[in-house]
């Protein structure tokens, strides 16, 4: 090997060094496919659900336009909140475990600084935008809750993809772009949503994998 080589692997080494310094590059394709594929479970599931309570459904606007706030505990909300926990905490889970997977691989750790920061900027936008939700369906306003979740997730993406992989600030605006979009369909939130959350973290996550993973 002569100088140049040699100089030219030193310096490729040094730029890895700093870029597992500065970036949490542990994040794995499959995690967003596997998000993906629990989000389109969870629409598929919530669809079904509004479908066999078309009725309540119905019942439940009509009464809404002589209360100012609806209960919490309504049988219909509680079924659908308690969907989307389940898919959230089962993509959560299935996401650290293929992370955890490859930062072994990797040889690098899952928590440090740069994972803290990319929790909090994540996160502040996202827990922002999830009392702002929460204030909306206390007031009978649904419209706008599935265009809110893709907005807000997208600008936490966004917010934190300076800490991770460049290329989730592409997710991070087809996640926004798709909220926007659906704040001109009404009517059409989990379709949207199932997109957002679901076949986008699904391209992600194959062309992610694809990338850097295969190999």
């Amino acid at each position: 090997m002569n100088e140049s080589e040699k100089l030219s692997s030193d310096l490729h080494d040094i730029k890895q060094m700093m870029e597992r310094s500065s970036r949490f590059i542990s994040l794995s394709g499959l995690s967003g496919i596997s998000a993906g594929v629990c989000a389109l479970i969870g629409a598929t599931v919530s669809a079904d659900i509004i479908e066999r309570n078309k009725r309540a459904v119905h019942n439940l606007k009509a009464s809404l336009a002589d209360a100012d706030s609806i209960l919490y505990g309504d049988f219909l909300h509680s079924r659908l909140f308690q969907v989307a926990m389940l898919t959230f905490i089962a993509a959560l889970v299935t996401a650290f475990i293929f992370t955890y997977q490859r930062s072994k691989k990797t040889n690098t750790p899952i928590w440090g600084t740069t994972a803290k920061r990319l929790i909090i900027n994540v996160t502040v936008p996202v827990i922002t935008g999830g009392i702002f939700l929460l204030a909306l369906i206390n007031n009978g306003v649904f419209g706008f809750i599935a265009p809110g979740c893709l907005i807000f997730y997208g600008l936490g993406m966004l917010n934190a993809s300076k800490y991770t992989l460049p290329e989730t600030r592409y997710l991070a605006f087809g996640e926004i772009l798709l909220g926007l979009i659906n704040l001109c369909f009404m009517g059409y939130g989990l379709y949207f949503w199932a997109a957002g959350f679901g076949l986008l973290h699904i391209i992600y996550g194959t062309f992610m994998w694809w990338k850097y993973e295969r190999n």
